[in-house]
């Protein structure tokens, strides 16, 4: 007996854009962190990146921490997150 089986779409889950950098602006501060981790730069370009898409900001601003601290760089500008993004996009 074949089951028809019904697809139906499902939109995409996206966040905006304040809402990944309040998280990443809060939770530093959690860890006893009062200076920012990420410029402003860095986000914006996280989320014009990732088009909002939660995994995408994730595995970007994880790949841009391991950049600034492979640069020993203090915060995460624009600079680690560009080299993050090639990073992250040659393997997808």
């Amino acid at each position: 007996m074949n089951a028809a089986v019904r697809v139906t779409p499902h939109p995409r889950l996206t966040v905006t854009k304040e809402e990944p950098a309040s998280y990443f602006k809060h939770h530093p501060t959690i860890a006893g962190r009062s200076d920012p981790l990420f410029s402003d730069d860095a986000f914006d370009l996280i989320h014009l990146t990732s088009r909002g898409l939660p995994r995408s900001v994730n595995n970007i601003a994880l790949q841009s921490l391991i950049a600034a601290f492979a640069d020993e760089k203090n915060i995460v500008d624009e600079s680690s997150t560009r080299l993050a993004i090639t990073e992250t996009h040659a393997t997808e």
